[in-house]
């Protein structure tokens, strides 16, 4: 994964951007992983996370030209903001597609190469997470997506939904709660039902 960029390496590249899209590119590598995963996690398909992937970065160079440097994170709100509404559109044009996704395609997140074996168990896990995630709110379920999947700090979050950085917090502070509660319950079942047998 590419690293980081510090706040001035950031604003100076997208001034280059705006006159030479070359220098966009490593706008885009650091970036892509972030943004890959959000919206994968978002819409799960491979080839639909590709496909809104690609529309993202599409409007983002598209729209670069109206983009206003405000400091750090302004430009990961502005990037996850375009993210956020393409995947809000793609659930508008896919309502009836929203079923249970087979466990073979879940997107693969993973930075590194697993065993094949790893592999389904990585992506049990991550089916195993979808599934709790989206028994929260519409809200929390979004500021949980965006802080883990899209790595995004409060205010950057704050910025993405047009709320206040406490309200974030909150519902973050919240969601993670209520998961951890959905998931201690889901295993003392589990743990129930095996000393039934």
């Amino acid at each position: 994964m590419p690293a980081a960029l510090n706040p001035q390496q950031e604003q100076e590249l997208l001034n280059k951007a705006k006159k030479d899209l070359v220098a966009f590119r490593e706008i885009y590598a650091c970036y892509f992983p972030r943004v890959y995963a959000y919206v994968g996690y978002r819409v799960g398909r491979v080839q639909d996370t590709e496909d809104v992937v690609s529309a993202v970065f599409l409007k983002a160079i598209e729209r670069l030209d109206s983009f206003e440097w405000r400091g750090a994170g302004s430009f990961t709100g502005w990037l996850f903001r375009i993210a956020h509404d393409l995947v809000v559109d793609y659930y508008r044009q896919h309502l009836n597609d929203q079923a249970v996704l087979p466990i073979d395609n879940l997107p693969n997140l993973a930075q590194s190469i697993l065993l094949p074996e790893d592999e389904v168990l990585q992506k049990e896990k991550f089916a195993r997470l979808q599934a709790l995630i989206s028994t929260l709110s519409s809200r929390r379920k979004e500021i949980i997506t965006l802080r883990f999947y899209g790595r995004l700090r409060n205010n950057e979050i704050a910025q993405v939904l047009g709320l206040d950085e406490r309200t974030v917090a909150s519902h973050l502070c919240r969601g993670l709660e209520d998961l951890h509660r959905l998931y201690i319950n889901e295993f003392v079942q589990r743990d129930e039902f095996t000393q039934s047998e």
